[in-house]
C-alpha cells in the first residue's frame, strides 16, 4: 500500500514492480585503478636539483658515448665512476 496522506492508502500498480526489478542490473565487481605510473624498477628512487650548467654537462658527456645513454643512465654511470676514483 503506498501511504499519500495521514490514514489514505492507495493500492500499488502491479506492473510498477516488474518495472522495476527488469530494469535494475545486477552489479558487477569494479577493479580499483592503481592512480600514477608504474614502478619501473626495486631500487630506492634518489633525485637532486643541478643548475643548468651541470645538468648541459652531464647530457654533453652521454652524447659522446658510443651508446647515448639516458640523463638518467648518464648520472648513473658518472656517479658510479666518481666513486671508484680513489682519494
Amino acid at each position: 500500500m503506498l501511504a499519500l496522506a495521514p490514514g489514505a492508502e492507495a493500492p500499488l500498480p502491479s506492473g510498477l514492480l516488474f518495472c522495476y526489478t527488469e530494469s535494475m542490473k545486477k552489479s558487477s565487481s569494479v577493479k580499483q585503478k592503481i592512480m600514477g605510473r608504474p614502478r619501473t624498477g626495486t631500487t630506492p628512487l634518489m633525485g637532486f636539483r643541478a643548475d643548468s650548467t651541470t645538468r648541459a654537462a652531464i647530457v654533453e658527456w652521454a652524447e659522446s658515448k658510443p651508446d647515448k645513454p639516458t640523463l638518467s643512465e648518464a648520472i648513473r654511470r658518472l656517479v658510479e665512476i666518481g666513486l671508484k676514483i680513489k682519494k
